[in-house]
Parts: structure tokens; sequence; C-alpha cells
């Protein structure tokens, strides 16, 4: 199989669930909502809105306004010392899809960095649950926008091992 730098953080990438209490440089951030921006979207329409969680205390408050939502016992994002949230506007077309392409390009800009990401969804459905709505709004994301996706970032405390692929491919 051919190799270069980007195939090699496709391969590479995988769903940090342990990280430690280092935080994430500004400098990394940056580059990797950067990343996320970059992403296609459709009709090049670039609806979404990136909040940047900077540090572990502000994405342990907003899994703490998520514990008591979900039902599963505690839940604290894995020790994720920053986030990035991907808003779009409610009702937007293309919504699962633009946020789904920026946070596989963070997803993969972190695994270049050295870092590692999870995707965490615990935020769909519940965005207009007046403890999250405040938070959200805290973050600076607009009242008639919708969180589909988080992209938790931080140093690998455990490493995660690939899985066997199981996906069925079909040359023609």
């Amino acid at each position: 199989m051919l190799s270069n730098p980007v195939i090699d953080a496709i391969l590479a990438r995988r769903s940090t669930r342990a990280f430690t209490a280092e935080p994430v440089a500004r400098e990394q951030l940056e580059a990797i909502v950067a990343c996320g921006q970059w992403a296609p979207s459709g009709m090049n329409r670039q609806e979404l809105t990136f909040a940047v969680l900077s540090d572990g205390e502000q994405v342990a408050r907003l899994a703490a306004a998520l514990e008591p939502l979900l039902d599963r016992g505690s839940y604290d994002m894995y020790g994720a010392q920053a986030a990035v949230l991907v808003a779009v506007p409610a009702g937007y077309p293309y919504d699962r899809q633009d946020d789904s392409c920026a946070l596989e390009n963070m997803f993969l800009a972190a695994t270049s960095l050295g870092l590692g990401s999870c995707w965490i969804n615990q935020l769909n459905g519940l965005c207009d649950e007046p403890s999250v709505r405040m938070l959200l709004g805290e973050y600076g994301i607009p009242a008639d926008h919708q969180v589909h996706g988080i992209c938790a970032l931080g140093h690998i405390a455990r490493e995660t091992s690939a899985k066997p692929r199981k996906s069925t491919v079909i040359w023609v």
C-alpha cells in the first residue's frame, strides 16, 4: 500500500478514551480548529460554528451538565483537556455531513500532532435542555444552533489498539 504523511495519519488515528491531565497547547488547538474550518461543506456554505474549550475545567463543566441527562452513570468525556464543539444552524440541510467532515479533519490533525481525540456525540438531542443551552450560550454558540459532535482532545494516557476493519470492499 502507498504511504505518505496523510495516509499514515489516517491509518494511525484511534479514538482515545483515556487522556492525561497535561493541557493542550494553544498553538495545537489553533491548528486543529483551522483544519476543521477547511473541511468541505455542502455547497461551500461554511455554516459551522466552532467553540473551543481550551482547558480541562471547561470540558469537565460541560460533562457535569450532561451527566444527569444521560442514562449512563458518571460521565467525564474521558478526562479530555480540551474540546471543540461543532455547531450548525437548526434545520441546516447539510448539518451531519458538514460537522462530520470537520470533525474528521480535526481528529486527523490531532493524530498528526501526537494528540489523542475522540468523537463525543452526547450533546445530540440535548442542546435545548436549559442547563446545556446556558453553557452553549456562554461558549458563544447561537441559540438557534445545534451541536451534533464534539472533538475531545488531549494527550494520550492509554494507547488504543487498532480493531480489524469490518467493511466490505467490492472492486468492479
